[in-house]
């Protein structure tokens, strides 16, 4: 298979739509990121001013796309490194984001009564007080041999933060992507047996016993009003797509 990787989304559709997507192939590949290679002293200082603002931050590890494509067949195919987080917190700032794509999963979580349940970022972390499902960036424990492992880290990021397990929900038949500014969202649907506040309640019992404190609480989204909560910029496609478009398909 051909695979012609771009950098600017040409023959993608429009951003902030929502798509259906054959499947997925991200490659991680040995050595550094060209963006971080390059920006080595402005990710530095920028993270000196990142963790005097916010001391809980953590420089990690995560997957950074160098580049990526949509393949003739619809399926998202991808080249990228490990990073720093300070890279991908310096990155994000700028305004024209070139030098790299960032593409994580959401794992969208649906409820037996018709609603959706997100998470509320703790004051503490690098996203605070946003409203968005139960997701991290592809980490170095997301990679089996030298690609990265999608539904292993949305059960993984799902488990850690809320405490559900998506092996008792039943997955959608396919994936789904978005991007904006380039990000891509990639997005699967899991529907438990579940009303929105008995999922809500099993998640707020979660956070007493979290070893990692990283949300303040849970959410029940019930419309595509973007004015609900206080969303992640990529959360807004997703409902409108849901309550909108889906539902009425």
């Amino acid at each position: 298979m051909n695979i012609h990787f771009s950098e600017d989304f040409a023959g993608w559709p429009p951003e902030q739509t929502v798509f259906p997507i054959a499947g997925l192939d991200l490659r991680v590949l040995s050595g550094d990121h060209p963006f971080y290679l390059a920006q080595r002293e402005a990710i530095r200082e920028n993270w000196e001013k990142e963790t005097a603002a916010n001391p809980a931050l953590f420089d990690g590890r995560m997957v950074f796309q160098m580049r990526l494509a949509l393949t003739d067949s619809g399926s998202i195919a991808a080249e990228g490194h490990v990073i720093p987080f300070s890279t991908f917190m310096w990155w994000r700032r700028q305004a024209s984001r070139q030098g790299g794509i960032h593409l994580f999963a959401y794992p969208v979580l649906e409820t037996s009564d018709g609603a959706l349940v997100a998470i509320r970022m703790g004051s503490h972390t690098a996203n605070p007080g946003q409203v968005y499902f139960a997701a991290g960036s592809l980490e170095p424990e997301d990679v089996s041999g030298d690609r990265c492992d999608v539904e292993g880290n949305m059960r993984r990021e799902v488990l850690e933060e809320t405490g559900l397990d998506l092996n008792d929900a039943k997955a959608g038949d396919r994936y789904y992507a978005s991007h904006v500014r380039r990000t891509v969202t990639v997005l699967r649907l899991f529907r438990f047996d579940l009303t929105a506040n008995e999922m809500i309640e099993k998640i707020h019992a979660h956070m007493l016993v979290a070893d990692d404190k990283e949300i303040a609480g849970a959410v029940a989204i019930r419309s595509a009003d973007p004015k609900a909560y206080p969303y992640n910029i990529a959360m807004l496609p997703v409902i409108d797509w849901y309550f909108g478009e889906r539902r009425g398909a």
